[in-house]
């Protein structure tokens, strides 16, 4: 087979290999949430509009390829994955005080944020309750406590908010919970109910998290750089907000003494002119690049831990997704 060369190839690809699989998890998730009470089913279809590539779904349905053959359960349990992200996105739209998720307005907007939190919760119990359908009290363990490291992430990032002395090492053990746990626990999901070996398992599972820190330092780069309309969601909340970011947190390791308090004043100030001399600092001291660059680090670093799976059209596709995942913020 050609190599793959750019996003829409991948796409292509991931289609002809698990097509099939994905639309299965499609009916899975929409039998699920389906309601009778016109409100919920309003929300529901609103929120359909908010899930783009599936990424989650595609790592537990092509890892389960590689490593054998998709199962009943990986189609389950990819729903379920995807059903705990989608809570994710409605609850952290409220924490960011976000209008915008995929092109539409937030819940918190459309309606407001006691609806978006009840979704949410609404959300996680569907997700519990589905998994409960593999018949795996395994399953559900390791999705409960997948779960519990997600919102311990989140928790963890609130506390920081305005902590403008936040180390590299804090801000990776955040994103480590709050955004690569759920990419690396559908990778495991997908090699541990394919029936592989525990070698594998364990070294999928670490490309899934490899993957998903790299993916959110090239998130919080296009909250810095990228253009609303093209990423569809509300951005520029992280420094509105004082979360501090890798190219941030690199910003203020590399500037001192009267820069360095500049750089704080503008941090606390929290206003749009104040980001964009934060940007234009941070464009200029080269810190974003360098994200970036570190973000191919870890996709790197991901790609080497799939040799352990044999070759295979499948094995393809996974060595290609942690790049292209980053690429959307270069």
């Amino acid at each position: 087979m050609p190599q793959i060369q750019n996003v829409n190839e991948l796409l292509e690809r991931t289609q002809f290999l698990i097509g099939d699989a994905l639309s299965a998890v499609e009916a899975t998730y929409a039998t699920e949430l389906a309601s009778k009470n016109p409100f919920v089913r309003d929300i529901y279809q609103h929120t359909s509009r908010f899930r783009g590539k599936r990424l989650r779904p595609i790592l537990c349905l092509m890892t389960a390829k590689a490593c054998g053959e998709i199962k009943r359960e990986h189609e389950i349990l990819a729903a379920v994955v995807e059903m705990i992200h989608t809570a994710t996105l409605v609850h952290d739209d409220v924490l960011d005080d976000a209008n915008v998720r995929r092109h539409v307005a937030t819940v918190n907007v459309r309606w407001n944020n006691q609806t978006s939190v009840l979704y949410g919760d609404f959300l996680f119990t569907h997700a519990y309750h589905l998994a409960s359908q593999t018949e795996s009290a395994e399953a559900c363990r390791i999705i409960g406590h997948a779960t519990n490291l997600v919102c311990e992430g989140e928790l963890t990032q609130i506390r920081n908010r305005g902590n403008l002395n936040l180390t590299e090492a804090e801000y990776f053990s955040i994103i480590d919970g709050k955004t690569a746990e759920l990419c690396a626990v559908s990778c495991l999901l997908g090699a541990k109910f394919s029936g592989a070996c525990e070698e594998t398992i364990k070294r999928l599972e670490n490309f899934g998290r490899l993957l998903g820190k790299a993916f959110q330092i090239a998130d919080d780069v296009l909250d810095l750089i990228g253009l609303e309309s093209n990423v569809g969601k509300t951005l520029g909340t992280d420094l509105f907000q004082q979360k501090m970011t890798l190219p941030v947190i690199r910003l203020l390791e590399e500037t001192s003494g009267n820069e360095r308090q500049q750089l704080l004043e503008l941090l606390e100030a929290g206003t749009e002119e104040a980001g964009r001399e934060i940007i234009r600092r941070a464009r200029e001291a080269n810190v974003i690049n360098a994200a970036i660059e570190y973000a191919h680090q870890l996709a790197i670093e991901a790609q080497h831990e799939l040799q352990v799976l044999p070759d295979s059209p499948a094995k393809d596709v996974l060595l290609k997704l942690p790049v292209l995942s980053i690429d959307r913020a270069c």
